[in-house]
């Protein structure tokens, strides 16, 4: 009996390190908006465990629609290699490792939301606010409230467009079905894996590993501008 009780206690310890310490994993990675609180993790793990067996495919596009709108360069090139491994937890959803990336190629990937929300061409349409998505960890594109024909889907997410997660540089971008298509078959991203908290085409893209990735990921988050106002804004 003694021999059991004390089995059964090293059992508990150890399970209890293991979950404190994946707590304290979960809340480095930044925890994706939810609040780095014992609750907040419980409800991710919660979510998790239920999509395990009810979850989709994040690498199937069955159910996105190949009509409708679309603003990338078709076919867009696929991407070499494998996709990155991404964290095991719901929430956040991030690649595991950053990818190496030439400084200066860094600070465009990481100043893309306030520079396109600078410019001349698209500062009309666009904004850059901190990300209601992440719970305010860092900027985001946002649709202007006043830009006339703006995607009324995109209210589900706040208007939000897009943002970089400068942990490892990958990114969520809001962009059409038709185009979702193209970044998850191409190999260029996957599909975000709560649905009921975002659009169909809210998707994670791949953090760019040289200058010709990254005008790949510029040509999706641009992708995505177009698509939340509405219209083509490079060609007007």
């Amino acid at each position: 009996m003694v021999g059991g009780a004390a089995i059964a206690g090293s059992v508990l310890a150890a399970v209890g390190l293991g979950f404190w310490w994946d707590f304290n994993a979960w809340k480095s990675t930044g925890t994706g908006g939810t609040p780095p609180t014992l609750q907040g993790y419980l409800k991710i793990r919660r979510w998790g465990l239920w999509l395990t067996f009810n979850g989709p495919d994040l690498l199937s596009t069955s159910d996105l629609s190949a009509s409708g709108p679309s603003y990338l360069l078709s076919p867009l090139p696929p991407r070499r290699g494998p996709r990155p491994p991404v964290t095991r937890w719901t929430l956040p959803q991030r690649q595991l490792h950053r990818t190496p990336l030439p400084p200066s190629a860094t600070d465009h990937l990481l100043t893309l939301c306030t520079t396109l929300a600078s410019s001349p061409t698209w500062s009309p349409y666009i904004r850059t606010a901190p990300s209601v998505t992440e719970g305010g960890t860092g900027p985001a594109l946002y649709v202007k409230p006043d830009v006339e024909g703006r995607n009324p889907v995109a209210q589900k997410i706040f208007y939000e467009i897009a943002h970089v997660h400068p942990s490892e540089n990958s990114l969520h971008v809001y962009v059409s079905e038709a185009d979702a298509r193209m970044v998850v078959e191409s190999g260029w991203g996957m599909r975000f894996p709560v649905q009921w908290l975002a659009p169909k085409g809210w998707v994670m893209v791949w953090a760019p590993r040289d200058e010709g990735e990254l005008e790949v990921v510029e040509g999706i988050v641009r992708a995505g501008v177009c698509f939340a106002v509405g219209r083509d804004v490079e060609k007007e």
